[in-house]
């Protein structure tokens, strides 16, 4: 019960921020690169919702293995949403640093993202299971680990050549994104304790939303101003 109890909040104060967050961007922004942090952002609350719904659904019901297939399906959608969730990501870095002449750097993150979107659509996956095969787990994720690579080397060559003080730190929260993400995909099965590292994890995608909702007060002060 005191599982439930503190997930369910957290959970419940997440989803609240981060669908608000990318609501209020997605209504109020006048630019296309505070649209596209709007949509990601509401992308993330609604994808992780399909996940997380489920999770504290069973864990105040008939528990997490009785709700395996709910919970599969969950994990299924999210996987999906966050492959367009960094894909998105790069294209604020290429609007907010107004990088052009990408096309083989733009045409490889499509390729990632619709190779890990194929590999989750696979039946080997066994989504609806309780304990999925760890060999796709890992192959599902690798295209999606290049993804985040990509996105950590491109913002930090951009903060270092402009000094950026709003997406300063993004390099940070995405790595400490994926290295909370990674274990959890490679042990849960065998150390169900691993699984707590989604809530760092968690917390790190709240990161990468703050500094987005930075991005979108700045543009609503300049707007004031002008």
């Amino acid at each position: 019960m005191p599982q439930a109890i503190a997930e369910t909040i957290f959970d419940v104060l997440y989803l609240s921020f981060a669908l608000f967050a990318g609501l209020t961007m997605l209504r109020k922004g006048t630019s296309p690169l505070i649209k596209k942090a709007g949509l990601m952002t509401a992308l993330l609350g609604a994808g992780d919702s399909f996940h997380l719904v489920p999770r504290f659904y069973a864990l105040w019901t008939t528990g997490l293995e009785a709700n395996a297939a709910a919970l599969g399906i969950g994990k299924f959608i999210t996987s999906i949403t966050m492959t367009i969730f960094y894909l998105l990501l790069y294209y604020i870095w290429r609007d907010y640093y107004e990088i052009e002449n990408k096309k083989n750097l733009t045409s490889i993150m499509w390729i990632l993202a619709i190779l890990r979107i194929g590999l989750c659509l696979l039946p080997q996956n066994q989504w609806l299971a309780y304990h999925q095969p760890l060999l796709f787990g890992i192959l599902r994720n690798i295209p999606f680990a290049v993804m985040g690579i990509l996105v950590i080397v491109l913002f930090a060559q951009e903060i270092k050549k402009t000094n950026d003080e709003v997406f300063r730190f993004m390099p940070l929260a995405v790595a400490l994104s994926f290295g909370f993400y990674l274990p959890v995909v490679l042990l849960s099965g065998v150390m169900p304790i691993i699984g707590m590292l989604m809530i760092p994890k968690t917390m790190a995608y709240v990161w990468i939303v703050l500094m987005n909702w930075q991005l979108y007060r700045q543009s609503q002060r300049q707007q004031k101003i002008a």
